[in-house]
């Protein structure tokens, strides 16, 4: 059987109107199942299974989720990026932080002021006019408040005055002047007595 000659070239009263012969189509550049013509006119049938150009993709395994596939640059990329799910985490102090782990989340996770923390920013708790966390507080002055007048008398040692029990605060702290006496001694001077 004779080698098929295909038009590749059709020339119409000096017009070109069909020229193949500078196409660079092959079968592994076409489109799996695409036909087309290549230069020889001859009839190919796509091949590749690309269906896209990666070459510039800048996608890292570290930024695909764990276990899922992708291609960049031309080949295939398996992810490495954990997957977190819902993250939750709670603060029980006031300058407390929660430290985001790496990785991706779902959107449902939360971090929130632990729970035992919450029962106590109530308004009874908070001083009038005071707003905590957005718990605007009720407590007067005089509510909750029993405060202590203390006299107390000074000594070398260094003090520390507090309430008693069963009051919350000093309202006044008197201190007694530092006994200060003067008596006659047996060498005919003045004995001076501090304290």
């Amino acid at each position: 059987m004779a080698d098929v000659k295909y038009k590749n070239k059709v020339v119409y009263d000096g017009e070109v109107l069909i020229d193949l012969t500078a196409d660079t189509i092959t079968a592994d550049k076409l489109a799996s199942g695409i036909t087309a013509h290549d230069k020889s006119g001859a009839p190919v049938t796509g091949t590749s299974t690309k269906d896209s150009d990666t070459s510039n993709d800048t996608a890292a395994v570290a930024e695909i989720l764990k276990g899922k596939t992708a291609h960049a640059r031309g080949v295939q990329l398996v992810g490495t990026m954990p997957n977190n799910g819902a993250v939750t985490g709670t603060i029980s102090t006031k300058a407390g932080s929660y430290t985001i782990p790496q990785g991706y989340h779902d959107g449902s996770g939360k971090v929130q002021i632990d729970s035992a923390e919450q029962a106590k920013i109530i308004a009874a708790n908070i001083r009038e006019g005071i707003n905590i966390l957005g718990v605007e507080g009720s407590m007067s002055s005089s509510e909750g408040m029993k405060p202590q007048a203390k006299s107390v008398t000074p000594t070398a040692a260094a003090q520390t005055v507090l309430p008693d029990e069963g009051y919350n605060c000093l309202s006044q702290v008197t201190v007694a002047a530092i006994p200060y006496s003067e008596s006659e001694n047996s060498a005919g001077g003045l004995t001076v007595t501090i304290g």
